[in-house]
C-alpha cells in the first residue's frame, strides 16, 4: 500500500522541481528562479546537502558560460557538463538524499518487484542541458511546429502498437492488468522528472547535435542506440526494445520539431507498459 505520509513534507521539493521544469517550457527565463527556491528548500529540509548544491552549481556555470566559448575550448565544455551529466544520471554524485517512495512493489503476479525514488540529481540534467542547447525544445529556425504528415503519424502509431507486441513475443513482458493506486506518483515521476531528463539528454542533446554535424538518420540511429544501452540493466533483449522505443521518440522529435512531443510519447509509452504489461519485466525473465 502506497503511504502518501512520505510525501509530507520533502514532497514540496518535488512540486518546486517540477514547477522548476514546467517553466521551461512555459517562459524559460524563469527557471532559474523556481530552481533557486527549489535547491534551498531541498537543502533547508535536509535532502541536499552544501556538496550537492556545489555540484549543481558548478555544473550549470560551465554550461551557461560554454556559450561564450569556441574551439577546443567549447568542446572541452561540453564534454566537462556531459560528465556532469552522466554522474547525475547514475546518481555518483555525493550529496543527494533522493527520496525512496516505492519499495520492491509488485503490479501483478506474473511482475518482478521494483523501486522508486522522486530524484533530485537526475533532473538536473535538462537545466544543464538547456544551457548548452538552447534550440533543444524548438529548433530556431522553427517560428511554428512542424505538421507532421498522415503517413509520419501513422508510422508512428504503429510503432507505438508494435513494440509492445514485439516485446510480448520476445518474452520480455506479458500482458498483466494493473491500476496500482500510487499510479498518479508514477506518472508524474516519470512525466516531469525522468522522461524529461531522458529526452533532453538523447534527443535534445545527442540526437540534435549529430543531426546539425552529419544527418537526421545518423542522429535518430546513434541517439537510440545509445538509449538502449543505457537500460541495460534489463539484459539484451531489453536493450533491443529501449533502442526501437528510443527510435519512436527520436522520429517524434525530428517530424515534430517539439522536445514536448517526445517526452509525452515516451511517457505514453511507459504508462502503457505499466498498465496493461507486466511491469517492469515478466517474472520469468527475471
Amino acid at each position: 500500500m502506497f503511504d502518501v505520509s512520505l510525501l509530507i513534507p520533502d514532497g514540496i521539493i518535488w512540486l518546486l522541481l517540477a514547477c522548476s521544469v514546467i517553466s521551461i517550457f512555459i517562459n524559460p527565463k524563469y527557471w532559474p528562479y523556481a530552481l533557486s527556491i527549489t535547491l534551498t528548500s531541498a537543502f533547508l529540509l535536509e535532502r541536499l546537502t552544501l556538496i550537492g548544491v556545489l555540484a549543481i552549481v558548478i555544473g550549470l556555470g560551465v554550461a551557461a558560460f560554454s556559450n561564450k566559448l569556441t574551439g577546443k575550448w567549447l568542446v572541452t565544455a561540453h564534454c566537462a557538463v556531459l560528465v556532469w551529466v552522466t554522474a547525475l544520471v547514475l546518481h555518483l554524485i555525493p550529496g543527494f538524499d533522493n527520496l525512496q517512495i516505492l519499495d520492491n512493489v509488485i503490479t501483478g503476479p506474473d511482475s518482478i518487484p521494483f523501486t522508486m525514488y522522486l530524484n533530485l540529481d537526475k533532473p538536473m540534467v535538462i537545466f544543464g542541458l538547456l544551457l548548452l542547447v538552447p534550440t533543444m525544445l524548438t529548433p530556431k529556425e522553427l517560428e511554428q511546429p512542424r505538421k507532421i504528415t498522415l503517413f509520419k503519424l501513422i508510422v508512428l502509431v504503429s510503432l507505438f502498437v508494435l513494440l509492445p507486441a514485439l516485446a510480448t513475443m520476445l518474452t520480455l513482458v506479458r500482458p498483466e492488468l494493473s491500476l496500482p493506486e500510487w499510479l498518479w506518483v508514477f506518472a508524474l515521476n516519470n512525466l516531469l522528472f525522468t522522461c524529461v531528463a531522458e529526452e533532453a539528454l538523447f534527443r535534445g542533446y545527442i540526437q540534435k547535435l549529430l543531426t546539425q554535424r552529419f544527418n537526421h538518420w545518423i542522429g535518430i540511429m546513434i541517439a537510440s542506440i545509445l538509449f538502449g544501452l543505457a537500460h541495460f540493466a534489463g539484459g539484451p533483449l531489453f536493450i533491443l526494445i529501449a533502442g526501437c522505443a528510443g527510435a519512436l521518440y527520436g522520429l517524434t522529435y525530428y517530424w515534430t520539431g517539439r522536445l514536448s512531443m517526445a517526452i509525452s510519447v515516451h511517457l505514453g509509452f511507459n504508462l502503457i507498459h505499466l498498465i496493461f504489461f507486466t511491469y517492469p519485466l515478466a517474472a520469468s525473465v527475471s
